[in-house]
């Protein structure tokens, strides 16, 4: 699993002409260091970097407080048919983002909204997603039920008991779905492809498939792509590690380990 990461690090660091050679050769000599300053300047990455960020961000305000609401109410409300109307949720996974992918573009297409964010950010407002629903519903139920009754008591009303008691408990779940929500922000190349096509709005995932062309016609820089893809891999590990420890935890109390 580890030996693609490893060849990429390995090629970011030849030149061009021994990135495919055979056997390879995994310790490169020379060792070209200014790969990673021609990869990232060569292109605004930048630019790319804040496009990114700034749509995981909203994303994951998006998600994070509509997804965590909506599982509040199949976890802990009881209504008429909740189980029936969470079945029919959790089984949108299954639909292929493919099968909807044309439909969705000619709704964001009437509107009116190519070339911005809104079709990347604004149906996460909307639910968050029927898998961040079922990872906060397995949270919320291992709650005990006593802290409701007793919110209920002091006079909290179901809002106030989901806000003020309930959301500050799910920390490790939070992040969790935090975590989720970044790395397929960072790496979605197909949402960005469709509706993005001005240049300075590009993302990382756009940027880095623009070395595939950079010289025209069948020809790649595969050294400058190899290091500014290693480059823009370290924010994910960085942030895996400093966060994992809320991550596996989240992960085991919502059982997803099974």
């Amino acid at each position: 699993m580890i030996l693609p990461f490893l060849w990429l690090i390995s090629s970011s660091l030849k030149l061009e002409t021994r990135v495919f050679q055979y056997p390879p050769q995994w310790i490169p000599d020379p060792v070209r260091w200014m790969n990673y300053y021609e990869a990232l300047t060569d292109k605004p990455f930048h630019i790319y970097f804040k496009n990114t960020m700034l749509i995981a961000t909203l994303n994951q305000i998006a998600i994070l407080l509509t997804a965590s609401f909506c599982a509040y109410g199949f976890a802990r409300i009881e209504f008429p048919g909740r189980d029936f109307w969470f079945a029919v949720a959790l089984g949108t996974i299954m639909i292929p983002f493919y099968v909807i992918m044309v439909p969705q573009f000619i709704i964001f297409s009437r509107l009116g909204w190519m070339n911005t964010y809104l079709p990347l950010t604004v149906p996460y407002f909307f639910g968050g997603g029927a898998f961040n629903i079922f990872l906060f519903r397995q949270f919320f139920r291992s709650l005990p039920k006593e802290l409701s009754d007793a919110a209920r008591i002091d006079g909290c009303n179901e809002f106030a008991i989901y806000w003020r008691v309930m959301l500050p408990l799910t920390t490790p779940a939070l992040i969790t779905v935090a975590i989720f929500t970044f790395l397929f922000s960072w790496n979605d190349f197909i949402g960005p492809l469709l509706y993005i096509n001005s240049p300075e709005k590009f993302t990382i995932a756009i940027g880095l498939a623009t070395y595939r062309s950079m010289l025209g016609v069948g020809r790649t820089r595969w050294d400058l792509l190899m290091a500014a893809s290693t480059a823009m891999t370290l924010p994910v590990i960085f942030l895996f590690f400093v966060l994992q420890r809320y991550f596996i935890r989240g992960v085991v109390m919502t059982g997803l380990k099974a």
